[in-house]
């Protein structure tokens, strides 16, 4: 068991520096990767990605109306003959002729000639019909100067301009711009590869629990909290309480993981299947000063890091969100999530000498109030959660009114 020189369970910022100098190599040259435009919302760009055409891509209408000369209607209302018709997807050039108006749709190319748009509503078809225009007479019922309801072609970005920088995540309206400009790949970082696995004789995926059977809650909550970092699940896997069935999965995982997280089997008492295997595989397995989520282990296994977290599935959560959220984040080239501070409403009590991580419900007006117990099986009370309340150490108790650091879950 690791302690520090003061013979005190190791602090939980010793333990996040440790796993964060563990990650660096994976964030300080990532490598990147190809990705269709499809497959590439949340993904970050490697590059920046510049336009090859210019937006819009040719003199189009922002409405449905008519196109003609502003210097026709200068003196309206007045009556033009509509000489034709320019649906959207018109793909002849078209153009008009003086004196004269082009009924036109929304998108729809501008013609030749013409320099505004008259939006139906300042418009009367005084002779013709809508489905046949032979003949028609349009009475233009107030001028516009010219330009109006014109959108000019590169008007929104020229070709050779970046469309996107480097570096950003990519959110669907970067996809629809990207899109326009008719991109169909990005490069964009290689997610990390994360193997998660689970153990426990006691555990079950699916079906009716027999006596003394639980859900592995852990493998969906971790491989949940791994995507929303920014990475991806390369294996997911459980097993018993056999070392040997454990070492099966983990060296699977090992070779198709850049790292690799387990839950349960690293506490002091019998059937610690982790401890058994990681311990003599060079695993540093420790305790660390704080509820819930004391047990811990690192190693370093064929290159590959293996983060082992307690069992319990609070303990679990909470143990991803302080040590490995904000360094899974730096490698997919995400923005740390700080903590923050809040406003407590409720009185609290805390376990001196351990750092505290508290379920609690934040108020909308800048307040939190803890939710549900302390103990680290109440997964429902996570649930109701939507950040950790961080009580110091030395706290016994926190009075309402009291500001208190909170993490976003």
């Amino acid at each position: 068991m690791t302690r520090d020189p003061s013979g005190q369970a190791r602090s939980v910022e010793d333990h996040a520096g440790i796993i964060a100098r563990m990650l660096e190599p994976l964030s300080e040259q990532p490598p990147e990767e190809t990705v269709r435009l499809d497959a590439a919302l949340g993904r970050v760009t490697a590059e920046e990605v510049r336009s090859e055409v210019d937006l819009p891509l040719f003199r189009n209408s922002q409405m449905d109306g008519y196109a003609v000369r502003a210097a026709d209607i200068r003196s309206a209302p007045v009556a033009l003959e509509v000489s034709g018709d320019i649906p959207a997807g018109h793909t002849s050039p078209v153009t008009l002729i003086a004196g004269t108006a082009l009924r036109i749709m929304t998108g729809a190319p501008v013609p030749t000639g013409s320099d505004t748009i008259v939006p139906v509503e300042d418009t009367e078809l005084v002779l013709g019909r809508d489905d046949d225009l032979e003949g028609a007479v349009v009475e233009i019922r107030r001028s516009r100067a010219a330009g109006e309801y014109v959108r000019e072609r590169g008007s929104d970005v020229r070709r050779g301009e970046v469309l996107v920088s480097a570096g950003t995540r990519l959110a669907p309206r970067h996809l629809a711009a990207l899109a326009a400009a008719g991109v169909e790949t990005v490069r964009a970082r290689a997610r990390l590869r994360v193997g998660i696995l689970t153990t426990g004789s006691e555990l079950i995926s699916s079906g009716a629990p027999g006596f003394g059977q639980v859900y592995d809650a852990n493998g969906v909550a971790l491989a949940a909290l791994v995507e929303e970092s920014g990475a991806t699940v390369s294996v997911r896997a459980s097993s018993d309480d056999d070392p040997a069935a454990f070492e099966r999965i983990l060296d699977d995982a090992l070779a198709q993981s850049d790292l690799v997280i387990t839950s349960g089997g690293i506490s002091k008492g019998a059937y610690e299947v982790v401890r058994e295997v990681l311990h003599p595989r060079g695993a540093d397995v420790t305790t660390v000063a704080m509820q819930p989520g004391g047990p811990q282990a690192t190693a370093v296994v064929g290159g590959v890091p293996v983060f082992a977290f307690p069992g319990n599935p609070v303990s679990t959560q909470v143990s991803f969100v302080v040590f490995l959220r904000d360094p899974l984040r730096a490698a997919a080239g995400l923005p740390p999530i700080p903590p923050v501070e809040a406003a407590l409403t409720a009185d609290l009590q805390s376990v001196p000498g351990r750092r505290q991580f508290l379920r609690g419900l934040l108020d909308g007006s800048g307040g939190v109030a803890p939710v549900a117990g302390h103990s680290s099986h109440l997964v429902a009370g996570m649930a109701r959660a939507d950040v950790l309340i961080d009580v110091p150490a030395e706290a016994e108790a926190v009075e309402a009114g009291a500001t208190v650091t909170v993490w976003t879950l």
